[in-house]
């Protein structure tokens, strides 16, 4: 039975910089407090230590781990919490020396000693991380974690039992593999978006859904427009200035609007010559990733890395392609694009950690290809390849964060996977399925065996490529 893995699963609302770095242990440290209130242990824990090992280790100072596993054990919620109130709360930890865990009880907490950085490695997988609660009757519990990219949380119990693992549902249409995929558009005379959205409400009502995405789509656009409309300095010690700004102050010139849809409304007044599209798409990318750089509120897609590609894509659909185009297209583009990462998150990865920015970036573009076909009047087949075509051409891209920020090269490969997305969709619009040489299945399994071939050091752990050859004293 194959496993069940929800568009709301592959698209999450968080908080930057990284989907596993920051994401996956702050969802890890909601589940360990979990787990102590189950056992009855919560209000007797008189302190709490974090053992990160591997990439979480390597680069979590760069990808605010830290922060996060104290926002966690706080009891804070990524998906509500005011972005602003962030720094206010870690620091009182700092500064206090304490911590109201799971906002119960207030324990010391001496950052420093009880995030323990281990730069070896766990055996299931690269990002791994324990969590050791000390009772004042001297009891211990520890749980072991593992986040596996896109803000997945798994225990390695469920590792070990990969093709039996969390089945939260029972599709009526299972899908494994993008062949399965076809197979089922064929079958039914659907389109892909429809065999998605039938699997979807197998789960959660039709207005749950339609609510949802939206949900999602508002949560980009709005990322989008805070990162269009902020300047300055990212933080982290690169001095990496916001780009995104300028480029749109030179775009959009003097228009009017006071909100993320007036804006949008507004772009599509706007001169749309080749180079002003390449800027827009790069313009929206960036803004995203900027934000996400500086600690905002983004949508992983399908990580936190590579969360610029799938809305300025679909951003690029709406101001440039489609004037007429809504909420109907909106929640189309995003159910074939959670589809397509979750084939690649079934058949491969889409944690760097584990495949290099490939299961980022690559896995973004081919999203957002697939996606883009679909609303451009795409078959299922033309799809398909497109999503083949945008991940064939990320094959064997390394992640290198340079001092283990998400900022150099990361904030400009979304630019680029955007861009790819766009012209891989192209491609596929033009070309018979009929003549097509490499179907997506291989390039799934080409990308998961690419990844077994590549370096640890080009697997988030800034310890090749850029990494090493740009360092902090450069910049």
């Amino acid at each position: 039975m194959e496993e069940c893995i929800s568009v709301f699963d592959m698209l999450k609302i968080g908080v930057g910089p990284s989907s596993s770095h920051t994401l996956g242990p702050w969802r890890a440290a909601e589940r360990f407090l979990s787990e102590l209130r189950n056992e009855n242990l919560i209000h007797n824990v008189s302190r709490v230590k974090v053992d990160l090992y591997g990439s979480l280790s390597l680069t979590g100072k760069g990808h605010a781990t830290d922060l996060a596993l104290m926002l966690g054990l706080s009891g804070q919620d990524p998906e509500i919490i005011p972005i602003e109130n962030i720094a206010g709360i870690t620091k009182s930890i700092e500064d206090k020396n304490e911590i109201n865990l799971g906002n119960e009880i207030v324990i010391p907490f001496y950052f420093l000693q009880d995030i323990v950085f281990n730069k070896n490695f766990l055996p299931f997988h690269a990002n791994g991380l324990t969590f050791t609660a000390y009772t004042t009757d001297e009891q211990e519990y520890s749980a072991t974690y593992y986040s596996i990219g896109g803000g997945f949380v798994v225990k390695e119990e469920r590792i070990n039992a990969k093709k039996k693992i969390a089945i939260k549902c029972a599709f009526p249409f299972p899908i494994d593999k993008a062949e399965e995929l076809l197979n089922y558009t064929i079958a039914e005379n659907k389109k892909i978006s429809e065999i998605v959205y039938e699997n979807e409400k197998s789960m959660r009502s039709e207005e749950v859904i339609d609510h949802e995405l939206m949900r999602i789509w508002n949560t980009m656009l709005e990322c989008m427009y805070i990162g269009c409309h902020s300047e300055g300095i990212l933080p982290g010690g690169l001095n990496v200035r916001r780009r995104a700004f300028d480029m749109h102050q030179n775009l959009i010139g003097l228009a009017n609007y006071n909100s993320p849809q007036t804006w949008l409304e507004e772009i599509r007044k706007t001169e749309v010559k080749f180079r002003q599209i390449l800027q827009w798409v790069s313009c929206f990318a960036l803004a995203v990733n900027e934000v996400n750089a500086a600690l905002g509120r983004v949508v992983t897609a399908p990580t936190n890395g590579s969360a610029g590609v799938i809305p300025a894509v679909l951003m690029y659909y709406l101001v440039i392609e489609n004037h007429n185009a809504g909420e109907k297209e909106i929640k189309q583009f995003l159910m074939v694009a959670g589809e397509i990462g979750s084939i690649f998150k079934k058949g491969s990865t889409i944690s760097a950690a584990m495949g290099g920015c490939q299961a980022e970036i690559g896995v973004s573009s081919s999203m957002a290809a697939a996606a883009l076909c679909e609303l451009m009047g795409g078959t299922p087949e033309q799809v398909l390849m497109a999503a083949e075509i945008a991940m064939e051409h990320h094959l064997g891209l390394t992640c290198d964060p340079v001092g283990g920020l998400v900022q150099i090269p990361c904030i400009e490969r979304n630019t680029m996977g955007a861009i790819k997305a766009i012209n891989a969709a192209e491609l596929a619009l033009s070309t018979d399925p009929k003549n097509a040489k490499v179907p997506l299945d291989k390039v799934v399994d080409t990308m998961w065996q690419t990844a077994k071939d590549m370096n640890n050091k080009y697997k988030e752990t800034s310890e090749g490529g850029l990494a090493i050859a740009v360092n902090l004293a450069d910049c």
